[in-house]
């Protein structure tokens, strides 16, 4: 049963009562009456408005989501295209495997000076040494290795 089932109960019980509204006590109860089926009133509209939010909510929700999937799936789609076209596991862009650049050791043969290159200089093919001026080819050099330094010169 409804609030406002309950109050039109209580308004019917008290006209079958027969309560006079023409004495003190019938005029407030009369008046708590009216009060009490306005707030059912206002209570059902409450409801049904909480409802209705709640609908909109639940709409807005699913929009957001089919947002969301439109946005990130797209964004996710795109880095890991990108991953895969970038990263070349360090075989031709001067990284190795971790993503980290490559650097050659290359000991000038007129100097004995080392000096230390990266992929870029390599490319170059040769540059001049930065001690004495010598220049430096570079062919067959290896990259450093941590544990085992091989030099590979060559003029």
């Amino acid at each position: 049963m409804t609030t406002s089932e309950k109050v039109a109960y209580l308004k019917g019980l008290a006209e079958g009562l027969g309560i006079d509204k023409e004495t003190k006590e019938g005029r407030v109860l009369d008046a708590i009456m009216d009060i009490l089926e306005d707030l059912a009133h206002d209570i059902e509209d409450l409801e049904e408005n909480a409802w209705e939010l709640g609908e909109a909510i639940d709409q807005v929700s699913d929009d957001l989501s089919d947002i969301e999937d439109i946005v990130y799936d797209v964004d996710e789609d795109e880095d890991d295209d990108d991953e895969d076209e970038d990263y070349c596991g360090g075989c031709c862009c001067g990284e190795d495997e971790d993503g980290e650049p490559v650097f050659y050791e290359v000991t000038c043969p007129a100097c004995e000076n080392t000096i230390t290159i990266d992929e870029d200089v390599l490319d170059l093919g040769s540059i001049e040494c930065p001690n004495c001026g010598e220049t430096l080819e570079f062919e067959g050099v290896e990259p450093i290795d941590g544990e085992d330094e091989d030099e590979d010169e060559d003029k």
